[in-house]
């Protein structure tokens, strides 16, 4: 490891001093919509609820002797809702979170996540955040890939549905349930033991996700339900939850929810995605009975999200790889 070594540190100076920029210029933002920081614990009884997502664990020792097992967390959004439970009401975070089995120009497996919530509010509020988030920057441009994006322009609002039909030719709902119907309507082959959700990514990724953001931000919203195990059903069409996620280039920078907040219905879909995730990896995460505890207690009506900062960074500086924004990357 040698990104210490004033040459290789000083190639990455210019991209650092503007992330300490951005930060501030973001911490100011919350600070003006009358936001609390708040810095919560690394070490969780889960560090998510994410079925594709593999995780870092380790052994905490206390002191008289018991062991308890604990995660790295790969998103603050348990402990930042228990929070909100508390009675905060609107909150935010820069936390550093760890994604296992990762590494790419837009992946580490440790780096900062930027999380904030709202109660009583909509996840349209939390469209008009990030849209917000993205002019505080103070960016003119935003670049990736040779593309690039006007930070300060209205975001496009692009439903999943729209985006499966515009950009693949496929009435994603007339499949739903079915990967063969799915890959023949969409000509995205067939894997072995696919389901309708790994045909679902692989056309995202393949047709889709590249197509988003250009220009400017794309809010891609209206999830299939079973695609957002925090969010809630949208009123009036259980099909799809309130989950949006945010494009600028081609690149997803953030993921919000209209948070789910019955107790009853999100222990069973966590059952559910860990049910899922031992199937497919041979593994599963605890469920965070504090966790479930606090939407017992009482979770308000909220919305919010969780913006990959590092690649928000990347995004203003136009560099080519999430290393180049790191003050030192993982070795």
């Amino acid at each position: 490891m040698t990104e210490w070594r004033p040459d290789k540190l000083s190639q990455r100076l210019p991209h650092l001093q503007a992330r300490g920029r951005i930060q501030a210029a973001l911490r100011q933002w919350f600070a003006g919509q009358e936001f609390v920081e708040v810095e919560t614990p690394i070490l969780q009884v889960a560090p998510g609820a994410e079925v594709h997502l593999s995780g870092f664990v380790t052994d905490w020792e206390l002191p008289d002797g018991e062991e308890r097992v604990r995660w790295l967390h790969s998103s603050p959004e348990f402990a930042m809702k228990k929070l909100l439970a508390g009675g905060l009401p609107k909150l935010f975070q820069f936390a550093r979170v760890f994604r296992n089995a990762e590494g790419s120009a837009l992946h580490h497996p440790e780096f900062t996540m930027l999380e904030w919530y709202r109660a009583g509010a909509g996840y349209e509020t939390v469209m008009a955040d990030c849209a917000a988030l993205l002019a505080a920057t103070g960016a003119t441009e935003l670049k990736w890939d040779g593309h690039v994006c006007d930070p300060r322009a209205t975001p496009e609002r692009l439903t999943v549905a729209d985006a499966f039909e515009r950009y693949a030719g496929v009435d994603l709902f007339a499949t739903v349930g079915s990967a063969e119907k799915l890959s023949r309507a969409s000509g995205i082959a067939m894997h072995a033991g696919d389901s309708w959700d790994d045909v679902f990514f692989r056309i995202m990724f393949e047709k889709i996700e590249s197509r988003l953001g250009m220009g400017r931000p794309t809010i891609l919203c209206e999830y299939p339900i079973q695609m957002a195990a925090l969010a809630r059903a949208k009123p009036g069409d259980p099909r799809v939850a309130e989950r949006f996620e945010l494009y600028v280039c081609g690149v997803e920078l953030a993921n919000a929810f209209g948070e789910l907040t019955d107790p009853a219905i999100q222990r069973a879909r966590l059952v559910a995605d860990m049910d899922e995730k031992e199937r497919l990896y041979g593994v599963r995460w605890p469920v965070d009975g504090d966790f479930l505890a606090a939407l017992d207690h009482g979770l308000p009506d909220c919305a919010g999200a969780a913006l990959g900062f590092d690649r928000l960074v990347m995004l203003c500086t136009g560099a080519a790889h999430i290393e180049d924004v790191l003050w030192l990357p993982v070795r």
